[in-house]
């Protein structure tokens, strides 16, 4: 059998790098097609040499033009892209059998979409993808027969425990037909957990970015200590599995090891388990129905030997309820929540706002954008703007700047 051909878009982030980490590992099932990247160019060229991909693709066209002559000067015969359209030619192209979806926030929507759109299995990371668009993302899907399998730690787990039936996520296959009862999302809690509300007003960016069991980026680093990340993955699990928020219990689990778990009719609770590693889901959105070796140590679990357990506090992290009210509200509340939330953290990463004022940015755009209804695409991108605008009048007002 040939080797799929694979396009990461995201390639120099985490999931990027622990993607194509799994896939060097079995040069025989899969080779590089197109790498992207948005300003990690010296990253992005020795990947370039490591996988020699046939395409790069870059943001800017004058950083193209620069990148080019440089693999040229290697002996690099990789083609150079630039820009959105060209981001979508790559995740969209025939050759493409797998699309790794790990372009973080708003910006990795429309290649998104694209694979899908081209009927890609795309390995979902980027869960901004789906909060925004939502009931348009999944009709789409389904629509062009992509297979969509998601690989964020949780939403994997969750599909792991999944019976067949219900991993095919097709059209009027409920979880409740196939004897869910429950799903039991886990979050780690991040590194704020133990802070009280007068703690949480002085923590720093550096502090936030350090979390306590994954290696992340910024922006989702600070999602996870504001429990924001666990707001969108609800919003995300619902698309998903095709369920409404109270069939999705959300827990802190400090350890994370247990990813999710699933209830079903009989008592029966399946939980996926495995050492916090991004190559383990990731190396299942590859190859399934199939597994493979991912290159992750095997969990010892005697050797932790305790697992913990407790209910979120909304109070203090009031991201997750916003994210929750969002979804009840529907229509562009979620984009709208996204955008905001994206403007927000990073002004506080530039240390123009406070930790706790990201949710205050994001519940002032929540109540002040009008909430359109998502029929389409135009209206979902509309919404995102006038939220970051919203967003960013409200952090100047916050922080007496004229620039952010």
């Amino acid at each position: 059998m040939s080797a799929k051909n694979v396009t990461v878009l995201g390639a120099t982030g985490s999931i990027g790098e622990s993607a194509l980490d799994v896939i060097a590992r079995h040069p025989d099932r899969y080779q590089v097609f197109a790498l992207t990247a948005h300003r990690n160019l010296d990253r992005l060229y020795e990947l370039c040499v490591s996988h020699q991909p046939e395409y790069a693709v870059l943001a800017s066209s004058e950083d193209a033009l620069d990148f080019a002559d440089r693999l040229r000067l290697s002996g690099l015969k990789t083609k150079v892209l630039a820009g959105i359209e060209s981001l979508e030619a790559v995740a969209s192209d025939c050759s493409v059998d797998v699309v790794v979806a790990a372009i973080v926030g708003a910006a990795g929507l429309k290649p998104t979409l694209a694979a899908v759109n081209a009927g890609k299995r795309v390995l979902l990371a980027n869960k901004e993808a789906l909060v925004m668009t939502g009931r348009l993302f999944m009709d789409a899907v389904r629509r062009h027969g992509a297979e969509l399998l998601p690989i964020d730690s949780e939403h994997n787990a969750i599909y792991q425990c999944l019976p067949v039936a219900a991993q095919s996520l097709a059209e009027g296959t409920s979880l409740h037909q196939c004897g869910v009862k429950r799903v039991l999302l886990t979050a780690s809690g991040g590194p704020f957990r133990g802070y009280s509300k007068d703690q949480l007003v002085n923590v720093t960016p550096v502090e936030a970015c350090k979390h306590p069991n994954w290696s992340m980026g910024q922006k989702i680093s600070v999602d996870s200590a504001t429990l924001m990340n666990k707001g969108l993955e609800l919003i995300e699990a619902c698309w998903l599995f095709d369920v409404m928020p109270q069939f999705v219990e959300v827990h802190i689990h400090p350890e994370s090891i247990i990813h999710s778990m699933v209830e079903y009719s009989d008592g029966s609770i399946i939980a996926q388990m495995g050492n916090p590693d991004m190559r383990t889901p990731i190396a299942y959105g590859l190859s399934w129905p199939d597994r493979i070796e991912a290159g992750v140590e095997t969990l010892d679990l005697f050797k932790v030997a305790q697992l913990n357990f407790s209910p979120p506090d909304r109070e203090r992290f009031p991201c997750l309820r916003l994210a929750e009210e969002a979804f009840a509200t529907g229509g562009t509340a979620p984009a709208i929540l996204n955008a905001a939330n994206e403007v927000a953290v990073a002004a506080f990463l530039k240390e123009s706002i406070g930790f706790t004022q990201i949710a205050d940015v994001i519940e002032d755009c929540l109540g002040a954008v009008e909430v359109a209804s998502a029929r389409s695409l135009d209206e979902v991108l509309e919404a995102d703007k006038m939220a970051r605008e919203q967003a960013l009048c409200r952090i100047k007002r916050v922080s007496n700047l004229t620039e952010i």
